[in-house]
């Protein structure tokens, strides 16, 4: 019997079944399948490496690095501003005040890396502070959940998340405090006796008291930067500042919760310098 030839649609349907079968089948996981993780991860991994080189290196590649990723942010403020903002007068304050925003920050970082006695492990500290806060408030918003901060602004902020971003600053602070004693003194990073930790480290309860308070402050400037951009962002009628960082937006959503807590510090020690 001679064999019969397929017509189109007999062959169209064969291939819908076995996109269904490889679909049924596959190992990849459903949320891999379709999303945009693996260019999150590539990104992640390429900024990291960057932004630890320059840290790394210190001096004039810090220096460039940190005006690169202001100069980044503050294109970003200007596409928000001329979404929202009504009029040249509007514009122009606006933009002003981005320039002392942003400036004052990334001042504050290039300033911290080449202070003495802070160096990289200052903005390493910095840096982990915020970290430790989105991390913290992350898993305790999604694990708690509960009422929201502000839900016309942001609607995944939850007080339990900032409940647990302080957790996770004074856990980081915690730690910095620990291997700077350690690394300073020689003593042993581990194992070290529960005693030498209480005391010799965190000098008894007032430190760690101390760090909880920080970090207090901390996630709140952290998230009150978030909150602002998130807000910008709002009333411009947009989901990211930009989309320079495939996967991640802009660098405005990058660096929210870290130009808050810069621009605070910054101001800190220019009024401290004054007085």
């Amino acid at each position: 019997m001679a064999d019969v030839e397929e017509t189109p649609a007999e062959a169209e349907r064969k291939r819908d079944r076995l996109k269904r079968y490889a679909g049924r089948y596959s190992t990849v996981p459903l949320f891999v399948r379709g999303s945009d993780l693996p260019k999150r991860a590539a990104s992640a991994v390429v900024m990291l490496a960057i932004a630890g080189t320059a840290l790394w290196l210190g001096g004039a590649v810090w220096m460039l690095f940190v005006a690169a990723v202001a100069l980044g942010v503050l294109w970003e403020w200007q596409r928000l501003v001329r979404a929202f903002a009504p009029g040249a007068m509007a514009r122009a304050a606006w933009m002003l005040g981005g320039l002392v925003y942003i400036g004052v920050a990334a001042g504050t970082l290039a300033f911290v890396r080449t202070a003495d006695g802070a160096g990289a492990s200052g903005v390493l500290m910095i840096l982990g502070g915020v970290i430790g806060v989105d991390v913290g408030a992350y898993f305790a918003g999604r694990a708690i959940g509960g009422p929201k901060i502000a839900p016309r602004i942001s609607p995944s902020k939850t007080w339990a998340g900032l409940g647990g971003g302080v957790v996770g600053a004074a856990l980081v602070l915690l730690a910095s405090v620990f291997s700077a004693h350690m690394w300073a003194t020689g003593m042993p990073i581990w194992p070290v006796s529960s005693r030498d930790t209480y005391i010799v480290v965190f000098d008894g309860p007032e430190l760690v008291l101390a760090l909880l308070a920080v970090g207090a402050v901390l996630a709140v400037i952290a998230q009150s930067g978030d909150f602002f951009e998130s807000w910008m962002k709002r009333r411009a009628g947009v989901k990211d500042s930009s989309n320079l960082i495939p996967g991640h937006g802009g660098f405005f959503d990058r660096v929210d919760g870290l130009l808050a807590v810069s621009f605070v510090l910054g101001i800190f020690g220019l009024v401290s310098q004054i007085a």
